[in-house]
């Protein structure tokens, strides 16, 4: 699913004039990628919390003022550490015809056996890097963790991806157990 952004361009700015444009309900960010010259932007903090709110996954286009849509991949978001306000946002812009490297979240359906006996879930990690062409990338990696029991746990290598997609974080990396609390 892709969704669409009114985005602004922006000059170089010091603190207080981001600190100004974040109170004008604006989100500094910053559009880089291969064979392109970074552009500083901003674009509506509120309109980037509800899709934060919806899961935050899949491609952006961002739309400049007088120039083409850019495909863009979120790439980092900073936050303040007390407020949890939204502070910069990195986007990674994409080619169609060239491989991304990027970071997919796990859906996670289904309810373990183990937690019937006891168990809790414990999460691990959140994301799965991987490259691939972006028509080829999934929203999200989904695993049904509804057979599992105390003591057992999913690792990357566990995960069924599309041959086209090439997982590079390491396969015997913990994603999530189901333990005794």
């Amino acid at each position: 699913m892709t969704t669409l952004f009114q985005a602004e361009e922006r000059k170089h700015l010091n603190t207080s004039g981001l600190r100004n444009l974040r109170k004008e309900g604006r989100l500094p960010g910053v559009v880089f990628g291969r064979n392109t010259k970074n552009e500083m932007i901003h674009i509506s903090t509120i309109e980037f919390k509800k899709w934060l709110k919806r899961g935050a996954v899949g491609f952006i286009e961002l739309q400049l003022e007088g120039k083409e849509s850019l495909s863009v991949l979120l790439e980092e978001l900073q936050q303040d550490p007390i407020t949890r306000d939204l502070l910069h946002v990195d986007f990674q812009q994409v080619q169609p015809n060239e491989i991304v490297r990027t970071k997919l979240p796990l859906k996670i359906t289904g309810i373990p056996i183990g937690t019937k006996q006891g168990g809790v879930v414990q999460i691990q990690c959140e994301f799965v890097e991987v490259e691939a062409l972006p028509k080829y990338l999934p929203n999200a990696i989904e695993c049904d963790i509804g057979g599992m029991n105390v003591g057992e746990s999913l690792l990357v290598s566990d995960l069924d991806l599309s041959a086209e997609v090439t997982v590079i974080s390491g396969g015997n990396e913990l994603l999530l157990s189901v333990v005794k609390p």
